[in-house]
């Protein structure tokens, strides 16, 4: 009989289904896509309904099409895109409103008030975040003030908010579950990471009835039974963690020091902190990376909003390309110093600027510009944003010598060269680059008892490829010192 392990990969812009064999190797994948909706200016949402319908018909798809009468299924994990923020009714299920995602930049003008008002240094010493948009407790109060009856319900006790994690181990087991793991609380603004507990006078501050929130778990954790996943009934949820963390723990970046980046629609640099939760000087934010019988692991983080969006724009916004493929052919061809800088603040600029209100633009044009210069220069930015990471860790005395890199746009050898020229490091591309569902793989694997160590783990990591820096440290500097002025120009 072959064993397995699914992995539900929820994200921004899609959802797949993964199976895994034991050695963390795919058997088979289902992906697709769901609408965004963007309502006003800033404003991110998605369906509720469409995350899951997208969620179960890729299960569906991989279990009718890839699964064996001899082949089983040992654990699920759930794997999702972080502080994006559903509140649903605990009878029917049906969410209030469409899920406020975590680009959404709504609450700006709430966040620059609490700012004023001298709450973020309290904030930030028991969440390890800053006061912005991004998480999920101003989401939480803006739903709860602006849509009709719901705060009067919530205080009733009637509704329940949770991350995508949770609403989708609700909705798997029949409304029986409503739990999350430390890794996607600690991203909420609401959960004191040193304690490990939802914080009252978080709660108080943000004014958010506790009664809303789900109980916290370990990240390798016995969830609950699914009853709604189909072929996938009767199979225990045994790990959860939001995606940036399951891709630290799929990278097996299990030692103080250790460091990857993920290239999704944003960018996550976590760097591995052991036991100690250190408190960044320089905007980066303080995280669970993911907590085992009850002991959690830190992480500092940089968070950049716009990556692989950039060239999602690129082709169906500017429709300068008609496929992703066609970036790096391009780059090729065109010099590295080109004089074009594209910012791709879409969303405002994450980590280390924290601007909400920054909009994109691209600088340098000149009569000369092309497809080519744009197009080389997005692709340059998801670095340079890196770059901007690589430097606050190290005025906060942490350096990543060698950065692990995996998500969608490490396939482009172009960007990852030019990334390991740009940052003076090593960068390490994995044979394995679904390392976000590989790691709740491992973490629902360590549960189900199919790996007995972290070592064990750490055994089965393969580098496919390094890319060592060959620019120079002056044509380094020079080009980084361009895209700061670009961005100060913003």
């Amino acid at each position: 009989m072959s064993q397995y392990i699914l992995s539900i990969d929820q994200g921004t812009t899609s959802s797949r289904a993964i199976l895994f064999n034991l050695h963390g190797n795919i058997h088979a994948v289902r992906q697709q896509e769901f609408p965004q909706h963007f309502p006003d200016s800033g404003w991110v949402e998605h369906k509720p309904a469409d995350i899951w319908s997208t969620v179960k018909s890729t299960c569906d798809d991989v279990m009718a099409e890839e699964f064996g009468v001899n082949d089983e299924v040992v654990a699920v994990g759930i794997t999702n895109q972080r502080e994006t923020t559903i509140i649903w009714d605990r009878k029917t299920g049906e969410p209030v409103y469409n899920a406020i995602v975590w680009q959404d930049r709504r609450t700006a003008d709430y966040c620059k008030t609490m700012k004023s008002s001298s709450h973020e240094p309290a904030v930030h010493s028991k969440t390890g975040l800053l006061i912005d948009p991004y998480f999920s407790a101003t989401k939480i109060r803006w739903i709860l003030e602006n849509v009709p009856g719901t705060r009067e319900r919530a205080e009733r006790g009637e509704l329940a908010f949770g991350t995508v994690d949770s609403f989708l181990l609700w909705k798997l087991t029949g409304g029986q579950v409503h739990r999350t793991d430390a890794t996607n609380a600690s991203r909420t603004l609401l959960f004191n990471i040193h304690t490990q507990q939802w914080d009252e006078e978080l709660l108080e501050l943000f004014d958010i009835p506790a009664s809303l929130l789900p109980e916290v778990m370990d990240s390798s954790d016995d969830f609950g039974k699914i009853t709604e996943g189909g072929a996938l009934n009767g199979v225990s949820v045994l790990g959860v963690a939001g995606d940036q963390q399951a891709a630290l723990f799929g990278q097996t970046c299990f030692e103080v020091g250790m460091a990857k980046s993920t290239y999704g629609t944003g960018c996550f640099l976590m760097l591995n902190t052991g036991d100690k939760a250190l408190q960044s000087e320089h905007r980066l934010l303080t995280t669970v990376a993911y907590r085992l019988k009850g002991k959690p692991t830190y992480a500092i983080e940089g968070s950049i909003f716009i990556a692989g969006a950039t060239i999602q724009w690129l082709r169906d916004g500017l429709q300068l390309i008609s496929n992703a493929s066609e970036a790096e052919p391009l780059a090729e061809g065109t010099p590295v110093d080109h004089g074009v800088y594209l910012v791709p603040a879409f969303t405002g600029l994450g980590a280390p600027y924290w601007d909400p209100n920054a909009r994109g633009a691209i600088f340098g044009l000149t009569r000369d510009t092309g497809i080519k210069e744009i197009v080389t220069a997005g692709l340059q930015s998801v670095c340079y944003q890196t770059k901007d990471l690589q430097k606050a860790m190290e005025k906060d005395g942490i350096r990543p010598i060698t950065l692990r890199v995996d998500g969608g746009m490490v396939k482009n050898n172009w960007v990852m060269q030019f990334l390991a020229d740009i940052l003076g490091a090593t960068v390490d591309r994995p044979s394995m680059v679904e390392t976000t569902a590989l790691g709740v793989a491992y973490l629902a694997g360590l549960k189900a008892g199919v790996y007995g160590s972290l070592e064990e783990l750490t055994e089965l990591w393969r580098c496919e490829r390094r890319f060592e820096p060959m620019m120079s440290k002056s044509d380094r500097d020079r080009l980084y010192a361009g895209w700061i002025q670009a961005v100060h120009k913003l």
